[in-house]
Order: C-alpha cells, then structure tokens, then sequence
C-alpha cells in the first residue's frame, strides 16, 4: 500500500512512514488503533439505536391495528407492566431526544422512525468506510513498526 489516510485531508505515506523514528510509529500505531476502536464503538451504538427504531416502528404498526378499548399492558419499567385499555391509537408521543416528547399520528411517528433509520444507516455506512481506514493505517504502521524494530536489533 503506497499511502493510508491519517486524519481529515491527511495522507501518511508509506515512505514518510520509513522516516519516522520508533517512538513516533508507536505513537501513530497508538493513535490510529485508539481511533479505529472508537468509530467500532460508534458503529455499535449507532447498530443498537437503528434496532431499537425499527422495534419502535414495528410496534407503531401493530398499535394502529387495534382496537379503541383493547387490554394491554403498559411498560412502566424494562420489567414492570401495568395494565391498561387503548384510549387513542391515533396519538402517540414521540421521544425525540434530551427528554422531549412530540405529539404526532401513528402515521408521523412511524415517518419519523423510518426517516431516523435511514439517516443512522447513512452515518453507518460512512463510519464502516472510515474504521477501514484507520484499521489500515493501523495495520500498516505496524508493519513499518516490525520491520523498523528487526533493523534495529542486532542479528541473531
């Protein structure tokens, strides 16, 4: 690979790489696989919020199926149901984030998730690209780093 990408704009070539002391390829190697950690951890979380909208979606499908006065069971907590009857399947309120909530129809809300989704596969998309990268600055730099620590050591 003749060049990686190091940060936005930046290219680190191979040769630059040859440059460089040890010190400075741990550094790089540090950095590049602390970066490439951090957008996997990004991938995970945006993974998990596009899951949990498309359980939300599908539930707003099932909830404008039913019936006005229907029995369920109302979550108060992850574990805890109390019982309840559907007064209005139409409303709903969506949590839009920081704690804010906004009135819309099922029709909205399920709007607003699909819209959500598709923006976080978007973002998903961008970041696999990106954690390539890094991976592969990474992996290059380490291999720069071997070859650079074996010239430097005396022969067996």
């Amino acid at each position: 690979m003749a060049a990686a990408r190091g940060g936005p704009g930046n290219v680190i070539r191979t040769s630059d790489m040859e440059k460089m002391s040890v010190e400075q390829l741990k550094a790089l190697k540090e950095q590049s696989d602390l970066e490439a950690n951090l957008l996997q951890d990004s991938l995970t979380k945006i993974r998990t919020a596009a899951s949990r909208l498309e359980i939300a979606s599908a539930a707003l499908h099932e909830l404008s199926l039913r019936p006005k006065g229907k029995k369920l069971l109302v979550p108060l907590t992850a574990s805890l149901y109390v019982p309840g009857t559907l007064d209005d399947a139409e409303k709903v309120l969506v949590d839009v984030g920081t704690g804010y909530f906004i009135e819309k129809t099922t029709a909205e809300g399920k709007d607003y998730c699909d819209r959500k989704i598709s923006l976080l596969k978007s973002n998903f998309d961008e970041l696999v690209e990106m954690a390539s990268k890094k991976k592969n600055l990474a992996d290059e730099v380490g291999v720069v780093l071997q070859a650079k620590l074996r010239q430097s050591s005396p022969s067996s």
